[in-house]
């Protein structure tokens, strides 16, 4: 099964701002939350992972967005909800 993170540890393993980081998500640089309820969002943690090891490896803005788009694209063919 998928682990989903919330927000805090997904904050904490990239050391990004709350700010900083839908920040990020508005200018396709990271991937949507995962809706896990009414007033509840989170991440999977196979996402978290392959967007900072892009990152630590140097990605440029435009393949991060390619990225990005990739794994929505994934989710949302294996049924996620975005």
């Amino acid at each position: 099964s998928q682990e989903i993170w919330r927000m805090p540890r997904v904050l904490s393993y990239t050391g990004k701002s709350r700010s900083s980081f839908y920040s990020d998500i508005s200018q396709g640089l990271w991937t949507r939350p995962v809706k896990l309820s009414q007033r509840s969002v989170g991440w999977p943690a196979r996402e978290v992972e392959v967007l900072m090891g892009a990152l630590i490896s140097g990605l440029d803005e435009d393949s991060i967005k390619q990225l990005v788009e990739h794994l929505e694209r994934f989710r949302t063919q294996n049924g996620a909800r975005v």
